[in-house]
């Protein structure tokens, strides 16, 4: 194999270039991006970028020495528009760029609010881009209106209060995070933002943006009107498959693939966001995940198993991510979506620092902390290694 493409010049595309460097690979190595930018860390983008001054050039993946040292052939500022699997060509801005090996990292696209799209003010939060735009409007006494009170939704509105705005968050769910964390836990995130002088408004949506060529502010499902200088958007992301409609891949949620994270064709992989495969941690079923950690083990395990197919790996791994929000840190681990019981372990609420457990079938499923990091290391061991309930809580007793 002697020509390698990787579209998705994000922490997936890269991770994959150095591994692929570090398995051997010799080769042209092919990196395509959509953005101007070199590879960049997002995370940052809603967490220390938002509510510091720093830098776009602070967040990037490597420097310009390291990724000279990679001997790339960097492709930015025009994303691909098409593949061809039975020619093997990925084409960009009309040109056609031929693989032998093919890597998928295209990530995902941020959902935006209908009708929106020429109202100034309005944003969502993808790219260092829209970072810097949002930025911009966090002055001290600007109206913010949050729509989405997931982790990007959270992390900004905490962003906007350390800034001294205004903050309203707006949730369809009665608490933030409750698709991930469940009801009690998402309340006690709730209980982070109301400290901080952050309106909560769940249980309504949005009804319509008001403003023309400017946001003046939001109408709600409940009929009443906030006003908003500025409205971000923060209502979840979808695969970016649009390019590759007609190229034979099964496209549903994601580019699907199997355990090894192959795409059903020969020598094309996908990874990241936009990827849907199963987590051997978790069981069979086919998932995608919008993780960070999530990104960098299957670019590690993608670069393997496509230089060496013949001792393909599956992906197994512990699901986790992490926010932080205000001065505090919220840490989830395991599979916390599906538990049949939910129980404090460490800690309380009150003191705004625990472990909560997760419950399954008599295993430990999952847990999330809150500013309990240590204790939250042990656990995720534990999960590592298929621990049980009684595990958990013999851990608890051991900790407390």
């Amino acid at each position: 194999m002697d020509q390698i493409v990787v579209v998705g010049a994000s922490l997936a595309g890269i991770r994959a270039c150095q591994n692929l460097r570090r398995e051997g690979f010799e080769g042209t190595l092919t990196l395509i991006g959509a953005e101007k930018h070199h590879p960049y860390d997002r995370p940052p983008l809603s967490k220390t970028m938002l509510a510091t001054d720093q830098a776009p050039e602070e967040l990037l993946l490597m420097s310009e020495d390291a990724l000279s040292a990679l001997d790339l052939t960097l492709m930015l500022g025009e994303p691909a528009t098409s593949l061809d699997v039975g020619r093997q060509v990925v084409t960009v801005c009309g040109d056609e760029i031929r693989y032998e090996g093919l890597i998928i990292a295209t990530g995902a696209v941020a959902r935006k609010l209908p009708k929106t799209d020429a109202i100034e003010g309005v944003h969502v939060l993808r790219t260092v881009d829209d970072a810097l735009a949002i930025r911009e409007r966090l002055v001290p006494g600007a109206s913010v209106v949050i729509v989405g009170a997931g982790f990007i939704g959270s992390e900004v509105a905490a962003a906007a209060a350390n800034r001294g705005c205004h903050v309203t968050v707006v949730e369809a769910a009665i608490a933030p995070l409750i698709r991930g964390l469940g009801i009690e836990m998402g309340e006690a995130c709730g209980g982070l933002h109301r400290a901080h002088g952050v309106e909560l408004r769940l249980g309504v949506g949005v009804a319509s943006v008001i403003g023309d060529d400017e946001v003046k502010g939001v109408e709600l499902t409940d009929g009443s009107t906030l006003p908003a200088d500025l409205v971000v958007v923060g209502i979840g992301a979808d695969p970016n498959t649009e390019w590759l409609m007609g190229s034979g891949l099964q496209i549903d949620d994601g580019v699907v693939c199997d355990g090894t994270m192959n795409t059903g064709v020969p020598g094309v992989y996908a990874v990241g966001d936009v990827a849907k495969a199963p987590n051997a941690w978790l069981g069979p079923s086919p998932v995608r995940v919008e993780h960070w950690t999530a990104a960098t083990e299957q670019a590690m395990l993608v670069a393997g198993n496509l230089l060496h197919p013949e001792r393909s790996r599956v992906y197994e791994s512990v699901p986790f991510v992490w926010s932080d929000q205000y001065n505090d840190r919220i840490q989830v681990a395991g599979d916390t979506d599906s538990s049949e019981h939910v129980e404090i372990l460490i800690g309380s609420v009150d003191e705004q620092a625990f472990v909560t457990g997760y419950r399954r079938d008599g295993a430990l499923a999952g847990v999330m902390a809150l500013n309990s990091i240590r204790p939250f290391v042990q656990y995720r061991r534990l999960l590592m290694g298929h621990g049980s309930w009684d595990d958990a809580l013999a851990l608890a007793a051991e900790l407390s």
